[in-house]
C-alpha cells in the first residue's frame, strides 16, 4: 500500500486561478460549454500487451454490466476475456501483469488485483466447462500457423473465429511452447494447460505434431498449399554465455535447461549451480535448480548438462538420494535493475537463492577435463547510468554446473532466408514478414518478451491475414490498439440498437432514434488518465491478495506444488469492486445528484445498459461543470466535441 497518499483533493492550492479561455469561459456560474460522455482506453488495458477489455470484465464481475439472462456473470466475464485472450486460467497464474503497473488506482493506494481476478474466471471457467466462441462460416481459405505455443495457438483461434481453415504445425509432440516447455509445471500446471488448448482445438483447428518446417515440411510446400503462413515458432534456441571457457559441457542455456526438466529428463541439477541473468527464465531455472537439488554419487554419464543436451535421461531411482543445491544468481545489473517479475524474485530468495548483483561474467574458469569449474566475475558500478568495470575487482564463485538465461533466438533451418541475422523475423505493423505478402509473424521469434505479448502480436496478425486473403489491404493500426469495449455492439447485445439512417437531412438529432446521443468514442486515440478522474471518490481499501503458500530454503526441495492460490467467488468480487472503471460511467450517481439545474438524469432503465446510464438535458444545462468535476471515471468532458 502507498502510505504517502494521504488525501486526494480534485484541485490545489493555486487553483483558483482561471485556466485559459479556450478550456473555460464562465460568466458568473454559467458556460458556453456543456457535458459530453467520452469513452477512453484505461491504463490497464493501454498497458496490456494483448489488449483485454479489463475494466470490461471486471465491471461485468462487480455486477455493473450484467449479463443476457442466460448467462452467469463468470461466463459472461469470460467471453470478455477470451475475445482477446484464450488462455485467462494460465495468463492469470504467470504473467507479470503490467496491467497492474498501469492502474490509476495506484493513485489512490494500491493497484486492482488484475491477476488474481482473471485466474478465478479462468479456473471457474474451466471447471465448469465453458467453451470458446464458435468458429465462424467457412471461408474456404486455409492458413498455416507455424508453432504450438502462445502465439500460434493464439492466432489460430482468432483465424477460427473468423472461419477460415488452420493447420498448426508443431515440432514437439505436445502444443504449448513456451507455456510447456519454458515455464515449470508446477507453474502452469498440465490440466490446466491442456484443458485450455483443447478449447482451441475443438474450434476445428487441425493438428501436425512432430513436424519441423524446413526439415519435414518445406516453406515452399506451405506457401503452394495454404493462403497464408503465420510464424509463431518461438524462440526457443538459448543464447551461449559470450565469455572464454563459454563452450564448456557444463555451461548450458537456461531454455535447454528447463526443457529437460519439462520434458521430464532431468530429475536432478548440481551441487553449485550458477545462474547467468535476471529475466523470468533465469529466476524459473534457479527456483527448478532449487526443487531439483543434487546427488552426491552419480555416473558421469547422468550429469545434467548431458541430461539437458539430450544424451541420457535420468534415472527416477536415483533422485530417492538427492539433497539440496547451493544456487546463485549473478547479474550485471542491480538487484532492482532486473527485468523479472518482482514477485519472481522475492519467491527465489524466500526459497534460498542467493543473488549477487552488479557482477560481469569476464571467464568460465574450466578444470583439466575441459569442465567448467568456476566463474570468474568483475565488479561493476552503474553510477553514471553506464556500466563501468572497477578494476582489480576480479574474483571466482565455484560452481558445477552454469546456466545461461541471457537470451534467445530462432531456430531457421530450412528456412534461413528469413533469419534477419540476429536469429528473429523482421515484421512490420501488422506483423506481416518484411518482403513477403502472404506470411505473417507474432511472439518470441520478432521479439522475446511476455506470453501476453505474443497473444496480441497474434490477434493483429490474424486481422492482417484475414484482409490479405480477402483481397483487401490493411488499413492502418488505430493508435491504442486494443480489444475495445463497443456501445453499439452492447446495444445490440441488450435489443436496443439505433434505427437505420435514412440519411435525410435534419435538425433537433438529439431525439433522433437512429443516433446515439451525446456519447462520443475516443478508445481508439485516448487514454483515461490519472489527473482527469475525482480520486477523492475512491475510499482506501486494501488489495485483497491471493493467498500463497511458504516455501522456505528447508522446504523447497522437491516441492512441485502450485504457490499462488485462487481467489474465492467473494473475494474475486469485491476485488473487481476497487476498479475505477476509468474512461467510462460505473454508475455512481454523481453526476445526478450535484447537478444544480437537475439537468443531469438517469437513462429509462428499459432504455439504459452499460454505457448509457445518463443523458442530459440541454434545456436545463447551463455549463457549471459540476458533473464534470464530480465524474470519478473522466467519463464526462466539458465542450461537446472539443
Amino acid at each position: 500500500m502507498n502510505e504517502t497518499l494521504l488525501t486526494q483533493r480534485r484541485f490545489k492550492d493555486g487553483d483558483h486561478a482561471p485556466r485559459p479561455w479556450q478550456e473555460e469561459i464562465f460568466q458568473a456560474d454559467e458556460s458556453h460549454k456543456c457535458p459530453t460522455y467520452v469513452q477512453r482506453t484505461p491504463p490497464c488495458q493501454g498497458s496490456c500487451p494483448s489488449g483485454e477489455d479489463i475494466r470490461g470484465w471486471l465491471n461485468i464481475a462487480r455486477g455493473i454490466e450484467k449479463p443476457p439472462a442466460d448467462l452467469s456473470w463468470q461466463e459472461y466475464a469470460f467471453q470478455r476475456i477470451t475475445d482477446a485472450n484464450p488462455f485467462p486460467a494460465i495468463m492469470g497464474r504467470v504473467c507479470p501483469a503490467p496491467c497492474e503497473d498501469g492502474c490509476n488506482r495506484n493513485e489512490v493506494e494500491d493497484h486492482v488485483g488484475i491477476n488474481s481476478v482473471e485466474q478465478y474466471i479462468g479456473d471457474y471457467a474451466l471447471e465448469h466447462g465453458f467453451k470458446l466462441a464458435p468458429a465462424g462460416p467457412d471461408t474456404g481459405k486455409k492458413v498455416a500457423v507455424i508453432g504450438g505455443g502462445p502465439a500460434g495457438l493464439a492466432c489460430a483461434y482468432q483465424l477460427r473465429r473468423m472461419g477460415h481453415a488452420v493447420t498448426v504445425f508443431e515440432r514437439h509432440e505436445q502444443l504449448g511452447g513456451m507455456m510447456r516447455y519454458g515455464i515449470p509445471g508446477y507453474r502452469t500446471p498440465r490440466e490446466v494447460l491442456d484443458a485450455e488448448i483443447q478449447r482451441i482445438l475443438d474450434l476445428g483447428v487441425e493438428v501436425r505434431a512432430n513436424t519441423k518446417i524446413g526439415v519435414d515440411v518445406s516453406l515452399e510446400e506451405l506457401e503452394r498449399d495454404f493462403d497464408s503462413v503465420f510464424f509463431g515458432l518461438g524462440a526457443q534456441s538459448g543464447t551461449a554465455l559470450p565469455v572464454p571457457g563459454g563452450e564448456a559441457s557444463n555451461c548450458i542455456s537456461g531454455i535447454d535447461f528447463l526443457q529437460a526438466f519439462n520434458d521430464g529428463r532431468l530429475k536432478h541439477a548440481a551441487q553449485n549451480v550458477l545462474v547467468i541473468g535476471g529475466g523470468d527464465t533465469a529466476m524459473d531455472v534457479a527456483a527448478v535448480a532449487r526443487r531439483l537439488g543434487h546427488v552426491t554419487k552419480i555416473h558421469e554419464k547422468d550429469r545434467p548438462e548431458y541430461v539437458v543436451l539430450g544424451q541420457a535421461t535420468h534415472d527416477v531411482a536415483a533422485i530417492a538420494k538427492r539433497e539440496g543445491a547451493d544456487v546463485t544468481i549473478v547479474y550485471r545489473r542491480p538487484v532492482d535493475k532486473m527485468p523479472a517479475a518482482k514477485m519472481e524474485i522475492e519467491h527465489v530468495q524466500e526459497e534460498g537463492v542467493r543473488i549477487r548483483a552488479s557482477l560481469a561474467p569476464v571467464e568460465v574458469v574450466l578444470d583439466g577435463n575441459g569442465r567448467a569449474k568456476a566463474l570468474r566475475v568483475v565488479e561493476v558500478s552503474w553510477d553514471t547510468g553506464n556500466m563501468v568495470v572497477n578494476e582489480g575487482s576480479e574474483f571466482d564463485i565455484d560452481c558445477d554446473l552454469i546456466v545461461a538465461a541471457i537470451g534467445q533466438v530462432g531456430d531457421f533451418a530450412g528456412f534461413e532466408e528469413l533469419n534477419n541475422g540476429r536469429g528473429l523475423i523482421d515484421a512490420d505493423t501488422f506483423y506481416r514478414v518484411k518482403d513477403k505478402h502472404s506470411m505473417f509473424v507474432g511472439g518470441d521469434v520478432v521479439r522475446p518478451h511476455l506470453l501476453t505479448t505474443a497473444i496480441g502480436h497474434a490477434s493483429i496478425a490474424a486481422e492482417g491475414i484475414d484482409k490479405q486473403m480477402t483481397g483487401n489491404e490493411p488499413g492502418r493500426r488505430p493508435r491504442v490498439d486494443k480489444h475495445h469495449f463497443s456501445l453499439l455492439a452492447k446495444l445490440r447485445e441488450a435489443e436496443l440498437a439505433p434505427e437505420e439512417y435514412d440519411h435525410v437531412q435534419a435538425r433537433g438529432t438529439d431525439a433522433a432514434n437512429y443516433a446515439v446521443h451525446n456519447f462520443e468514442d475516443r478508445s481508439s486515440v485516448e487514454i483515461a488518465p490519472a489527473d482527469e478522474l475525482f480520486l477523492a471518490h475512491f475510499p482506501f481499501e486494501a488489495r485483497r491478495r491471493r493467498h500463497e503458500r511458504s516455501i522456505g530454503p528447508d522446504e523447497v526441495l522437491g516441492h512441485f506444488g502450485e504457490r499462488i492460490q485462487c481467489l474465492t467467488e467473494e473475494e474475486a468480487q469485491a476485488e473487481a469492486d476497487r476498479c475505477m472503471s476509468c474512461g467510462i460511467c460505473f454508475e455512481c450517481d454523481n453526476c445526478v445528484i450535484y447537478c444544480p439545474q437537475d439537468a443531469v438524469h438517469r437513462v429509462k432503465k428499459t432504455e439504459a445498459t452499460m454505457g448509457r446510464y445518463v443523458d442530459t438535458d440541454y434545456t436545463r444545462c447551463i455549463g457549471c461543470h459540476i458533473c464534470a468535476d464530480v465524474c470519478p471515471t473522466g467519463y464526462i468532458q466539458m465542450g461537446l466535441g472539443e
